[in-house]
């Protein structure tokens, strides 16, 4: 996999986000996993494609999905992770893909994404890849969302 086609990724993780209100967000692990995810509570599948193939999953518990989705808007309170909550998350995932999709084009790479794909329930499998992929931990104030990124 190469560093320079995850690191628009993460790059886009620690340049919006702050933008829009969050904590500077800390990378806190990474590791490479196999084929599926399984969800921690709020999955967001955005695929990409033209001369880069793949997916990237915004991967986060509950919690950490109402404090994204509270964040986002002006800090409303949430109590419950309902339509516009969800619509909320899926917002933040477009926005963090098509700035990676940016960052891409800056490196001579053009590239389309998807629309956002929001799951919600704990424990479920989302197939990312035929193969590995890149999972990376980056803590948001307290609050810890996995990217997991795969690139043909």
């Amino acid at each position: 996999m190469d560093v320079k086609l995850v690191n628009p990724f993460i790059d886009a993780f620690t340049t919006v986000l702050p933008q829009m209100g969050f904590p500077t967000p800390e990378r806190t692990g990474m590791g490479v996993k196999d084929k599926n995810i399984e969800s921690l509570g709020v999955s967001v599948l955005v695929g990409f494609t033209k001369e880069i193939r793949g997916n990237v999953v915004y991967n986060m518990n509950e919690e950490t999905a109402k404090f994204i989705a509270s964040t986002m808007m002006m800090g409303m309170p949430i109590a419950a992770f309902d339509e516009m909550a969800q619509s909320a998350i899926s917002e933040m995932s477009n926005m963090l893909t098509a700035n990676a999709a940016t960052n891409l084009a800056a490196l001579g790479r053009e590239v389309d994404i998807s629309t956002p794909s929001l799951t919600v329930g704990a424990g479920a499998q989302i197939r990312i890849s035929a193969g590995q992929f890149l999972t990376v931990n980056m803590d948001l104030g307290g609050h810890v969302v996995e990217i997991d990124i795969a690139v043909e």
